[in-house]
């Protein structure tokens, strides 16, 4: 589905304020509330908006820790067999097929690093998995939120 300037512009509304009410992001995009419900509806029966959800910090759950953890799989391991594995963790947050040696990527945050290191434990007994190589995080330098209309930067897609 091609994206027009006020479907980026209400998309980049609702990413930052996804509680906003549709008459505010139609006062911001120049539309009547009716309208921008209309948008919105065909935004998500498109599957361009997937879903809604609250964005809650990390250390709020007292998971204050966070890793990188490279994959290393035996064989032509397929990424959906990753993907589906990883999934069960509450703790893999991200995960990605990368390049270089490593098959994937996967992010972890846990509260401590015992936790983290029972969590490499389960995921590197996993039958696929030939080893592991950790990298717990010290702090974070840069840590930016997917850039949105509203702020400057464009929606791409």
């Amino acid at each position: 589905m091609e994206l027009d300037r006020l479907d980026r512009d209400i998309i980049g509304a609702l990413m930052e304020d996804a509680r906003a009410t549709y008459a505010e992001i139609g006062q911001q995009v120049g539309l009547s509330a009716s309208a921008v419900k209309r948008r919105v509806d065909r935004l998500r029966e498109t599957g361009t908006i997937t879903g809604f959800s609250a964005v809650v910090a990390p250390q709020a759950l007292g998971w204050t820790t966070e890793a990188y953890v490279e994959l290393f799989c035996q064989g032509k391991t397929k990424p959906s067999d990753i993907a589906l594995a990883v999934a069960r963790f509450p703790e893999v947050v991200a995960a990605a097929t990368i390049t270089g040696e490593a098959d994937a990527l996967l992010h972890i945050r846990a509260t401590d690093v015992g936790h983290v290191e029972r969590v490499i434990e389960r995921i590197a007994a996993m039958p696929f998995v030939v080893r592991t190589k950790s990298s717990i995080v010290l702090s974070r330098l840069v840590d930016t939120a997917v850039p949105t209309a509203r702020n400057g930067s464009p929606i791409t897609g």
